[in-house]
C-alpha cells in the first residue's frame, strides 16, 4: 500500500471514527462529514492519474457538488436547531418532541 493510499484510508477512518463516537454537538458531526467527503474527494481526484484514464474524470465534480450541498444542508440545519433548541447539543434533538 503506497502511502497516499494510507493517507486517504486513514483520513477517511479517522473521520468516521470521530463521528461514531464524538456526538455531542452538532458541528463536530457535521466536521466529520465533511472530512470524510474532503478524504473521498481527494482519492476520486487522485485515481484517474494513478491509473492514467479519463474515463472518471467528472466524478470528483459532482463529488464536490454534493459536499457543497451536504454543507448548505448541515449549517441550514444547525442554525434552525440553534434557534429553536437554544444549543448545538445532539442530545436535544429528538424527533418524538418535535
Amino acid at each position: 500500500m503506497s502511502p497516499l493510499h494510507l493517507s486517504f484510508y486513514s483520513a477517511f477512518t479517522l473521520s468516521s471514527l470521530g463521528l461514531a463516537f464524538h456526538r455531542t454537538h452538532l458541528i463536530s458531526a457535521l466536521l466529520c462529514l465533511e472530512s470524510m467527503m474532503l478524504s473521498m474527494y481527494i482519492a476520486l481526484s487522485a485515481w484517474p492519474i494513478e491509473n492514467q484514464t479519463t474515463t472518471s474524470t467528472l466524478m470528483p465534480m459532482f463529488m464536490l457538488s454534493f459536499s457543497a450541498c451536504e454543507a448548505g444542508t448541515g449549517l441550514a440545519t444547525l442554525v434552525a436547531s440553534t434557534r429553536t433548541h437554544g444549543s448545538d447539543h445532539l442530545h436535544n434533538l429528538n424527533l418524538l418532541q418535535c
